[in-house]
């Protein structure tokens, strides 16, 4: 007998605001007992460009979770404390290691009923931190929505939210849909996974235009350097000041060293829900070729392999990470289009959706190229200065004069030899796994002429030119090849699981 299809209400999925809160966010916690969390947030930003923020929160007492009812006000609890936490970490000359029990206690206390990590994840800062701006406009339109909550209060960092808070809504149809094909390819009703299909791929090329709005109110330099630095988390960050992780006090002032990421859309549920569905595995960084048996059909979804984003899915609220090895247990279509390749309309529309998801996962290493590798290589430069040297050491200035969990000698080589590829201490290579990762979601395709089509390599314009200078000199312009492989403490604080290889973001 096979499982049974997921129902979305049994894991709090909503059909129309898919991994987003059916209920809004709430803009305050409605019992005066949270006011002292509620007026710290609210003045976060001031608090933490005067330095005056730790103070705050050593004189704040600890308060009971007891008085948190419903679901919304337990994340509204959640998403104060880990804005505290990460500004009360990160907020100083050097980081902290210690968290104090008046955010500690009640932090783990909410993350436990949320099924959470008590860190700032991804849905800290987007899933449960947004509010539109008019009530009667979709949510899924950047210019109805609003942060509630942000580090810098800068526009560039609302809107870097933002964009993932649309994306999850303007995606969540695509939840629903996508489980009627996995229902209609058990009945063999080829007509209507077909129809899924085609929607899933106009869905998909939304999305893809969508991310490509970032660079309108987000600018690299301001995210690269003033965002950034707030999202990491404690794991992997000895050279950033953080070298046991972070001490989660009790309250004898004694507890727990904890290290965990930071902040990374990897954590979104939504993008590995279009992986699963469509049948794309993805390997460990480096690993050549598939590996998915044949004999593997209805019923069984392909066996997790990739360790960071097995990690990642830690991340996720417990029932969105169990939804999804629930769809994993029912995933069909790929074996059933598989059986019908002489169905050319089925085809064609499923090669379509790995097309598209393929077209994403580019835009967004371009994305990648231009936030995150372009900035690292231009503080590189700079660090190499005697005054770089000098400059106190946190996150943001560890960062700048070198990528953490990188050996770099003095000339900025890595391991001694030019040009070598820049991998973390773990093996990390952020764009070869985005690559990677683009590349697989094409493997599936079932025309020839799809498969040739997605595994041409992109062209760079401009590159080799005088304006850009050749790759010896080091002009800072070149965004191919293997030095494009960086490792820094970045949005996910750490990309690197075990000897997997993770990056900024799983799309």
């Amino acid at each position: 007998m096979l499982p049974p299809i997921p129902v979305l209400a049994d894991y709090g999925i909503s059909p129309t605001h898919g991994f987003l809160p059916d209920v809004l966010p709430l803009t305050r916690l409605p019992d005066p007992y949270y006011n002292k969390w509620e007026a710290i947030v609210a003045n976060l930003q001031a608090l933490i460009l005067s330095k005056r923020l730790r103070g705050v929160i050593d004189r704040l007492p600890v308060l009971s979770t007891i008085g948190l009812e419903h679901d919304a006000e337990w994340r509204r609890a959640y998403v104060l404390l880990c804005f505290m936490a990460h500004g009360y970490i990160w907020g100083g000359d050097s980081p902290s290691e210690r968290l104090p029990a008046s955010i500690s206690i009640p932090l783990l206390q909410v993350s436990e009923h949320l099924e959470v990590p008590p860190v700032a994840t991804y849905a800290a800062v987007c899933l449960w931190n947004f509010k539109p701006l008019f009530m009667d406009e979709d949510v899924d339109n950047l210019e109805n929505l609003a942060t509630l909550t942000t580090f810098t209060g800068s526009l560039d960092e609302s809107w870097f939210y933002l964009v993932s808070v649309a994306m999850e809504a303007r995606g969540a149809p695509i939840i629903p849909l996508m489980l009627t094909a996995i229902a209609a390819a058990r009945e063999d009703d080829a007509p209507t996974v077909a129809r899924c299909l085609h929607a899933f791929a106009e869905r998909l090329d939304d999305l893809t235009a969508l991310l490509g709005r970032l660079h309108e109110s987000c600018d690299p330099h301001i995210f690269y350097h003033r965002i950034r630095p707030f999202l990491a988390g404690s794991k992997n960050m000895a050279e950033a000041g953080l070298p046991n992780g972070v001490l989660y006090e009790d309250e004898s002032g004694n507890g727990t060293f904890r290290q965990y990421a930071g902040g990374s859309n990897a954590q979104s549920s939504l993008i590995q829900f279009f992986d699963i569905v469509l049948g794309i595995e993805h390997r460990p960084t480096g690993d050549k070729g598939p590996s998915r048996p044949e004999a593997e059909r209805e019923g069984r979804g392909p066996a997790p392999k990739h360790n960071f984003i097995m990690e990642m899915r830690r991340y996720m609220p417990g029932p969105h990470a169990r939804f999804l090895s629930d769809v994993q247990a029912v995933a069909n279509i790929r074996d059933y289009v598989e059986l019908n390749r002489d169905n050319r309309e089925l085809c064609v529309a499923y090669d379509a959706c790995l097309s598209m998801l393929r077209a994403l996962r580019d835009k967004h290493i371009a994305i990648v190229t231009r936030y995150i590798v372009l900035p690292s290589r231009e503080v590189r430069a700079r660090s190499r200065s005697p005054e770089a040297t000098r400059r106190k050491v946190n996150l943001a200035t560890a960062s700048r004069r070198q990528p953490q969990g990188m050996a770099f000698d003095a000339d900025g080589d890595a391991g001694g030899k030019k040009g070598a590829n820049l991998k973390g201490t773990g093996g990390t290579a952020l764009i070869s796994f985005l690559k990677q990762a683009r590349d697989e979601t094409g493997e599936p395709a079932i025309e020839e002429w799809t498969k040739r089509f997605m595994s041409r390599a992109p062209r760079t314009e401009g590159q080799g030119d005088f304006f850009a200078g050749k790759a010896d000199e080091g002009a800072g312009l070149q965004v191919q090849g293997q030095t494009e492989e960086v490792s820094v403490p970045g949005l996910a604080g750490t990309w690197t699981m075990d000897d997997e290889v993770g990056g900024i973001c799983n799309y």
